[in-house]
């Protein structure tokens, strides 16, 4: 498997650090590629296609891959709302979203499929269940035309919005859309408070298309955001018996660590080397 690392862990949060400029550090760390985020900075909807050909140019000159994008603009603009005028935003950006990637050589795009509620902002609405799982299928499914075109994945990842809780109902989902162009950006790390990852991969098998990786500490069997922890080895993640089980169902991808929680806040070059380190011996084992 190779090893990518999330960009807000060496950009920041808003893109305040160009790409360019940490590159050759990220190589030097032994990073295989680097998952690029997009809302934010240099990279937006704004973005012209001869600035994203220099990005890609800028990190391919390193024999960095691009293996995907991510973008915390679902947290506020849902997939998934009943609200239409939202919703039809939330679409149009994921089409720009995709046609972006398409440019950067990326495979997939990590999308959000809605949310039921967003824990750290009392502002968003609360919706409920099948509202939002009748909505984010209707967004999705016109989506796909674009990403076929695009040769673009939409890869729906699970993350703490009290949606697609647990793997069955997340296979389930992904199914019934019946197409190569909707799979799942697997959260290892997300799935800790309730589950064990390695048995989220068994059930998921093929339908994962890329996997993020972060630890996360249980706290009498569950947790809050700040059980999330600044090293892949402290926790509780079972990182033998996920890779086992991504290796059986045939996932030989990237590994994206996407640890953006310390004490220092994001960017922080020095954590991101050592992560890179404990990644290196997580893989070695």
């Amino acid at each position: 498997m190779k090893m990518a690392l999330n960009a807000w862990m060496v950009c920041g949060f808003q893109g305040e650090v160009k790409i360019g400029s940490v590159i050759k550090q990220i190589k030097d760390m032994g990073w295989d590629g680097i998952e690029l985020c997009y809302g934010a900075g240099e990279l937006s909807p704004s973005t012209s296609s001869n600035e994203l050909k220099k990005i890609r140019e800028v990190i391919e000159s390193d024999s960095l891959e691009i293996p995907s994008l991510a973008t915390g603009f679902y947290w506020g603009c849902s997939l998934g709302t009943p609200d239409k005028e939202e919703r039809d935003k939330a679409v149009e950006f994921t089409k720009t979203y995709i046609e972006t990637a398409c440019q950067l050589g990326a495979g997939a795009v990590l999308v959000l499929p809605g949310t039921v509620d967003v824990c750290f902002d009392a502002n968003r609405p609360i919706v409920s269940a099948e509202e939002v799982w009748k909505w984010a299928q209707d967004s999705i499914h016109q989506l796909i035309p674009t990403a076929e075109q695009n040769q673009v994945i939409i890869a729906l990842e699970n993350v703490w919005s009290k949606f697609l809780t647990g793997p069955f109902e997340f296979a389930q989902f992904i199914d019934t859309f019946q197409s190569p162009w909707v799979k799942a950006y697997f959260d290892a790390g997300n799935c800790l408070i309730n589950g064990y990852p390695e048995h989220w991969a068994e059930i998921l098998g093929n339908r994962i298309a890329r996997v993020h990786i972060k630890n996360f500490k249980r706290n009498n069997g569950g947790g809050t955001l700040d059980n999330f922890t600044p090293s892949l080895l402290e926790g509780d993640m079972n990182w033998k018996g996920l890779l086992h089980t991504l290796r059986n169902i045939g996932y030989d991808y990237y590994l994206t660590a996407e640890v953006i929680v310390g004490d220092k806040g994001m960017p922080n070059m020095e954590q991101t080397k050592r992560v890179a380190q404990e990644l290196k011996i997580i893989l070695s084992k």
